[in-house]
C-alpha cells in the first residue's frame, strides 16, 4: 500500500489498515522508530485515565455529611 507525504507532514492511511487497527477519526495513534532509523510503527493510542479532580470522590463517608461551610477551627475554640 502507498501513501504520500503532503507538504504539511501528513498521510493517509490506507481504509483497509484503518479497519484492521479499529481507527475511528479523530482517535489519536502513537508512533516508534525502529532501532535502526529504517521503520516507523504505528499504534491506535491507550487512552490516559482521567484522574478525578482535586479531592473530590476521594474518601467514601458512610455516616452523616459534613456541611460545606463547617470550619474546624470553629469547632476547636473552647
Amino acid at each position: 500500500m502507498l501513501s504520500t507525504l503532503t507538504s504539511k507532514g501528513q498521510v493517509t492511511i490506507p481504509q483497509a489498515l484503518r479497519q484492521q487497527l479499529g481507527l475511528m477519526p479523530g482517535q489519536a495513534v502513537t508512533f516508534d522508530l525502529s532501532a535502526d532509523a529504517t521503520c516507523i510503527t504505528l499504534r491506535p493510542a491507550v487512552p490516559a485515565k482521567k484522574s478525578p479532580q482535586p479531592g473530590f470522590g476521594m474518601v467514601k463517608v458512610k455516616g452523616p455529611h459534613v456541611a460545606a461551610d463547617w470550619d474546624a477551627a470553629q469547632a476547636l475554640k473552647p
